[in-house]
């Protein structure tokens, strides 16, 4: 249900999913999220739940996107973007 939202969001609401903008083959290190359990962290299973959005009119001012994966402190990691 979630995914289908998204996909609409992004493909009817005009938004751009930063991150897989500029990364679209990236597999590793994407996640943003990992539960507690099992050991998730460390054998790098994840969702990537935290995302930038962006209008397709402020694309061109994107710069760059990134996931901090290695950052720890909460069970989410540190995302952002630098927009020129």
């Amino acid at each position: 249900e979630e995914r289908d939202w998204m996909s609409t969001l992004l493909s009817e609401g005009g938004l751009v999913d930063v991150y897989r903008q500029l990364h679209p083959d990236t597999t590793d290190d994407c996640y943003t999220w990992w539960s507690n359990r099992g050991q998730a962290w460390a054998k790098n299973v994840g969702w990537r739940l935290d995302y930038f959005l962006l209008s397709a009119a402020l694309r061109p001012k994107l710069k760059s996107a990134f996931i901090r994966p290695h950052v720890l402190g909460s069970d989410h990691c540190p995302v952002g973007i630098e927009l020129k």
